[in-house]
């Protein structure tokens, strides 16, 4: 039989490497950045064109690379941070694999302009999917440009599995903010198609976070701070009325380095437990130091993964602390055991006899007397001798049988009787009642109809809002008092790209920039208080599915404002509301489903009740 295993071209390697380290345009900006900072450099400068997908250059000025080192840095498995087996367990860099320039050289065009401080002269190294076109020398500044052109260009399959621009650019921004969040001494900047996205300038973790997410987010943040044999633990968490239903703001990093640990973030959770609903999110930007050798980082392709060696200890003391910082400011409840000397009794008057308060009284005074002295000034009060009280209600009865329809008021006195459902009224041509403040039932001829009053309500409120949206005819409510709201820049580009179909919603910005929104006037539908959280949840919505332009914007944004707007479960309805909302369920194209595919409703035959009782 012949043989038929036989090696894999170099090429064909690389790609397949690829696939492992490269999965979108974010994974080269990642390796990248850290490539900058574990070369030591102050200021790096991110720019990306079309997502990604036709530029991504990080320019730094850090260390640069020689001539042969510019070379070997494109081979596979060639690094300059670890020499044996043993450094794996002692990393205090961020890549040590040398795979990411190699698979990143497979799959694109790449230009590569170095120079070290000691050269007089630099280099410039163009690769096209492996294969390098030329090396020569430049005059270029000192630092390191790579120039990362026409991803996937190779390999048509995986670029037709990229998304749309705006969900890449989003995946970019989280690396850049995961970078940029763990090393607040070195300066970042982000352009995309020529526009600036990120300025941030050297400083401390407090105004790093300050910089990315707003300004409003100082008042938001409370400080962490422990440091144990085993563990270091610095920075911050957010506020439990600051909590998400998205869990959006919540970084671990350790030993400088972005990690995701289910595990870790349980901790955090079960700290804040008592303090926030059971589906609202705690926000958290925590920084671990650990001993190098006690973790494993070397179990993930993407390194975002950290085997530790003492999990459960980790977990108490994250906890612990965490939980220490809410109550030392005043955040959660605390016993306070620790004695306040000032309200001790002075030495002084230990040994004094307490004596008895003297109070004055006026024995002579008479609120009756017809005239009353205060001062110099009199008061004359003169009562008119009325008849006896009794005489007020005289006739009454008989006049309140002549006026129609008094006869009729219900008193809170009458005897209220028990009924099968809760909170069921007892007036006659009852036809619907609620169930657990979150079902509406409904008889009918042969059976019932149970209606999920959260999701029909969301039915209703998607086909108003995609009518308003498209006939542009929503009605507005003018606030007496303008809102004033604060989201971060990412958030408010967000919305002034869909504010034009909020604006046919029927809300009425008078501002939008900065940092701030004003609105003057919002729908009909929504309560004031809840305009906020509407904003909040719909920016989060736009940034996980980021449809394109068109009626799937459209669609999107109804659907994330009819689930905000709804009558939550829990909602208790009288009957009237409780018709209204059928009436307009049935009155829907499509009442049935939920906008989520949701079902509204369902039905009981009175054959079905039958089978329960055989």
């Amino acid at each position: 039989m012949a043989d038929i295993i036989q090696l894999l071209p170099d090429h064909v390697a690389n790609q397949i490497a690829a696939g492992e380290v490269v999965q979108r345009p974010a994974s080269v900006v990642k390796e990248l950045l850290e490539n900058a900072i574990d070369a030591k450099a102050t200021s790096v400068t991110l720019v990306i064109k079309d997502a990604g997908k036709t530029l991504v250059q990080v320019t730094d000025n850090g260390s640069g690379m020689s001539v042969t080192d510019a070379r070997l840095s494109f081979e596979r498995h060639a690094t300059s941070k670890i020499k044996s087996a043993e450094d794996l367990f002692n990393l205090h860099t961020k890549g040590f694999r040398g795979e990411a320039l190699a698979s990143i050289a497979a799959i694109a065009h790449v230009e590569l302009k170095t120079k070290t401080e000691d050269s007089e002269i630099g280099t410039h190294l163009t690769i096209e999917g492996s294969k390098v076109i030329s090396q020569d020398p430049a005059v270029v500044p000192k630092g390191t440009t790579i120039s990362v052109k026409n991803l996937f260009y190779n390999i048509p399959a995986r670029r037709n599995f990229l998304k749309s621009n705006p969900v890449e650019t989003r995946h970019i921004i989280d690396e850049f903010h995961r970078v940029a969040l763990a090393h607040p001494n070195v300066a970042f900047q982000m352009l995309h198609n020529g526009s600036d996205v990120f300025n941030l300038p050297s400083s401390n973790s407090r105004q790093r976070i300050v910089n990315i997410f707003g300004s409003k987010t100082n008042e938001k943040l409370v400080p962490v701070s422990e440091e144990t044999e085993i563990l270091k633990i610095e920075g911050f968490v957010l506020k439990p009325e600051y909590g998400k239903k998205s869990r959006g703001e919540q970084f671990f990093f350790v030993n400088d380095r972005f990690i995701k640990s289910p595990y870790l973030h349980h901790a955090v959770s079960s700290a804040f437990e008592g303090l926030m609903k059971n589906d609202v999110h705690p926000g958290y930007f925590l920084f671990l130091e650990v001993d190098p050798h006690s973790i494993d980082i070397n179990i993930h392709p993407t390194k975002t993964e950290i085997k530790f060696d003492d999990e459960h200890s980790i977990y108490a003391m994250l906890r612990a602390t965490v939980k220490h910082s809410l109550g030392q400011f005043n955040i959660a409840p605390v016993l306070d055991f620790e004695r306040d000397k000032g309200f001790d009794t002075p030495y002084d008057y230990s040994k004094k006899q307490p004596t008895a308060p003297s109070i004055e009284v006026d024995r002579d005074f008479n609120p009756f007397k017809e005239k009353a002295k205060q001062g110099n000034i009199n008061f004359p009060f003169k009562r008119e001798q009325t008849q006896s009280w009794e005489s007020l209600y005289v006739g009454l009865k008989d006049e309140t049988a002549a006026v129609p329809g008094l006869g009729d008021i219900e008193f809170e006195s009458e005897e209220v009787t028990g009924s099968l459902f809760e909170n069921a009224e007892t007036e006659t041509g009852q036809t619907t009642f609620q169930l657990q403040n979150k079902y509406i039932v409904s008889p009918l001829k042969n059976g019932m109809m149970i209606i999920h009053q959260n999701l029909a309500h969301q039915r209703i409120l998607y086909e108003e809002l995609l009518k308003n949206i498209t006939v542009k005819e929503a009605v507005s409510q003018q606030l007496l008092f303008p809102l004033q709201l604060h989201f971060s820049k990412l958030d408010i580009e967000i919305i002034e790209k869909v504010r034009e179909q909020l604006e046919h919603t029927g809300f009425i910005f008078s501002e939008l920039k900065g940092e701030t929104i004003e609105i003057s006037g919002i729908p009909v539908l929504i309560l004031e208080s809840h305009v906020v959280n509407l904003l909040h949840q719909l920016v989060h919505d736009i940034k996980e599915e980021v449809p394109d332009n068109g009626f799937s914007q459209n669609d999107m944004l109804a659907k994330s404002m009819a689930a905000s707007m709804a009558i939550k479960t829990g909602v208790s309805l009288n009957r009237e509301e409780r018709e209204h909302l059928i009436n307009q369920l049935f009155a829907c194209k499509e009442p049935t489903v939920s906008p989520t595919n949701k079902p509204v409703f369902t039905t009981l035959d009175v054959s079905d009740l039958d089978k329960k009782f055989m």
